[in-house]
This record gives structure tokens, C-alpha cells and sequence, in this order.
């Protein structure tokens, strides 16, 4: 991995003829024809609705400024390198503190590095901040070739983080960034100081499939535990395209933006017992994110690292010498003992806000939790 060690600065410029692009294709959407009785903009139960998705694309096309969250991206330090053939996008916000411990943070799918922008600045007053951009998200596009996937990344990324100067680092992800900061602690465990993971009560959804039921439930907990496979199950259709027919959902997304947003946009509400909200999540950093995808047209390249590690044979690690801290937002009473049986993790948070995106819902709820289990441990 050691063909180009070179560290490019870098600077999000959009060429103004692909923002004007963007404004005349939403707004020569084809929509869909209505179907009578499905008027009601809060009903996610069979997607996004098409009332909610015409007002986001309307306010896409003329109420969000661009240029505005251009400028604010372009306040952190940014940074192009190559890593086995494969060119990857950091952002790199220092501690104003020399001796603060540097802390990569990982994101995955619908959202990217900007995710974290409302997380960074409560951070580096202890940490050095490192966000790389999976390959095909985002700046880290196009795709060098076919084999990127979790492992390889992992890979990528602690190289990325000695061509910084950070021998041992500490780590936090969430979704596809679980993955790869667990493998970080496996691969390279005397690297990592900490493994630190944000996840929700939809793990719950795994249950019966990627993992075993727990034991001792009564039959109410086997009954809720159910229900929230059954609702998971219908959450998860992107994984199949992504996983399976990454050519074919890229083309669609790659052509449509009022097709990426939606396939994005659908993904960033709350969940409540019983029924959806609308996204609460800040609407022009959502689609500060949904433009990313964009512009760099990564809604396809995505697909492809969806499929690459679908079919790399391989499954989720944790390195159990490494410390390791959880913190888990809409929590349910059963995560735990779903994720954590033995209450083998030494550090476990649970918070009844926020969701799937806690760096975007509850920034400071997830920084507060970072900093004491990473003072914990140093």
C-alpha cells in the first residue's frame, strides 16, 4: 500500500453547470400519478410519500443554497490520497490540544462524511478528527476497480491514518462504520485504543436472522422481538438491490435526483411504535448529504461496495482485547441482552432520543458519550 504516500489538499468546487443541472432536471420531474386515499405526507408505511417528497424536491431545487454548505465544508481541512489504486477523501479537524488522541470516525449508508459535521467541533477540544470517505462515497469516487469491500477498506484506513502521523488512534462508527472500526480493532489491535459504536433498537431486526434469539425470553419479549423483525425486514429492500443488482438500481439513481432523494430521504425519519415521522433530522444538512451523492453520482458506486461485501465471504469482527464502549439511541429493553448477553462490553449507554443517525439527531448526547468512554480508558 505504499506506491503514493502523498497527502493532496483538497476543496469541494461543484462546477456551477452541474448545480444548474441539478435545479432543471428536479424541476422537470416526472412523479408519479397519485393514488387516491395515499394523501397523508406522514405515512412512510409504503415509502416515502409522494406529498412529503414533492415539498423536499421543491425546497432541493429552490430553497437550498448549495453554495452556502459548500462554503461550510470547506472550513475543515481536507485531504485526497491514494491507497492501493484507490483514491479516498478525509476530512481532518486538529485539536487545537498537540496531545489530543486522534479518533477516526466512520459513517455508512444513506449518509457520509457530513453526517458527522454537527459532531466534529464537539469533539476537538480532545480529539484529533479523522472522517475517511468509504470507497465510492462521496470524494472518494470514482471506484479504482471491482474488491473493495469491508477488510479492504479496514485496510485502507489505518494506512490513511499512519500517512497522518497517528500510530494508535481511537475509533467510533456506526452502520457500515461498525464494520469497519470493528475490523480496525481485530486487524490491528495494537493500533486501537477503543472501539466506540452508536447503534438503535433495529438490531433487534437481526434477530432471527444474523443472530440468535437470547435466552430465558418470556413470550411477550419472543412476540415484540417479532414484530421488530418483521418491520426490519421491510426496511431492508435496498440491502437486496445494493446487494445483489448494484447495476441496476445505480443506473435509476445515477439519472433521477428526485430518484436518489427519495432513496435517501426515506431512510433519514424516526421510528415510533407503532407508525413514522418525517425526518428530524436539520433538512438542509440532509440534503447537503443527498447532494453529495449527487454530484459525485456515488449512488451507484455505493451499490457496488454493498455487493463486494456481500459476496467477500465475510462477516463482522471485534477484537475482545480491545476496549470496547456502546452507546444505543431509541433504545428497547431487549438490546442488550440481544448485542451483549454475557455484558462482556465494559462501557454500554442507552439513550431513549434519537435513532440510526445519532451524529445528526443528538450530537451532544453521542460526544458526551464518546469523551467519558475515551477518558475512561486512556
Amino acid at each position: 500500500m505504499n506506491e503514493n504516500n502523498a497527502l493532496t489538499p483538497f476543496r469541494i468546487n461543484i462546477p456551477q453547470a452541474d448545480v444548474d443541472d441539478l435545479r432543471d432536471r428536479l424541476a422537470r420531474t416526472r412523479w408519479p400519478i397519485p393514488v387516491p386515499g395515499r394523501d397523508d405526507p406522514t405515512d412512510f408505511s409504503r415509502g416515502i410519500p409522494l406529498g412529503y417528497l414533492k415539498e423536499l424536491a421543491e425546497y432541493w431545487r429552490d430553497g437550498f443554497d448549495w453554495r452556502a454548505q459548500e462554503a461550510r465544508l470547506n472550513e475543515y481541512e481536507q485531504l485526497t490520497t491514494v491507497v492501493d489504486g484507490q483514491t479516498f477523501h478525509v476530512l481532518h479537524a486538529r485539536s487545537a490540544n498537540p496531545a489530543a488522541t486522534p479518533l477516526i470516525l466512520n459513517n455508512g449508508w444513506p449518509s457520509s462524511f457530513v453526517e458527522y459535521q454537527q459532531l466534529v467541533p464537539l469533539l476537538t477540544d480532545e480529539f484529533h478528527v479523522v472522517i475517511p470517505s468509504l470507497p465510492g462515497f462521496g470524494f472518494s469516487t470514482p471506484l479504482s476497480g471491482t474488491g473493495w469491500q469491508l477488510a479492504r477498506t479496514s485496510d485502507a484506513y489505518a494506512e490513511i491514518m499512519t500517512r497522518l502521523g497517528y500510530e494508535r488512534f481511537a475509533a467510533h462508527g456506526t452502520d457500515i462504520g461498525a464494520g469497519t472500526t470493528g475490523l480496525l480493532a481485530s486487524v490491528y489491535p495494537e493500533r486501537v485504543i477503543g472501539t466506540h459504536l452508536g447503534s438503535d433498537r433495529w438490531w433487534l431486526g437481526l434477530v432471527g436472522d444474523k443472530l440468535p434469539y437470547p435466552d430465558g425470553l418470556s413470550d411477550d419479549e419472543v412476540t415484540q422481538i417479532e414484530a421488530l423483525h418483521t418491520e426490519s425486514a421491510a426496511e431492508r429492500g435496498y440491502i437486496g438491490m445494493h446487494n445483489h443488482r448494484p447495476d441496476t438500481i445505480g443506473a435509476a439513481l445515477t439519472d433521477s435526483p428526485a430518484g436518489q432523494l427519495a432513496w435517501i430521504a426515506e431512510k433519514f425519519k424516526s421510528r415510533t411504535s407503532g407508525g413514522y415521522r418525517t425526518p428530524e433530522v436539520d433538512r438542509d444538512q440532509l440534503l447537503t448529504n443527498v447532494s453529495l451523492y449527487w454530484f459525485t453520482r456515488s449512488g451507484a458506486s455505493i451499490a457496488q461496495f454493498y455487493y463486494e461485501s456481500e459476496h467477500s465471504g465475510a462477516g463482522m469482527a471485534m477484537a475482545t482485547g480491545v476496549p470496547s464502549g456502546w452507546a444505543v439511541f431509541d433504545t428497547h429493553p431487549l438490546v442488550r441482552r440481544a448485542m451483549d448477553p454475557w455484558k462482556a462490553i465494559g462501557h454500554w449507554s442507552e439513550f431513549t432520543e434519537g435513532g440510526h443517525f445519532p451524529a445528526m439527531e443528538e450530537p451532544k448526547l453521542l460526544a458526551d458519550d464518546l469523551r467519558t468512554f475515551f477518558r475512561g480508558i486512556s
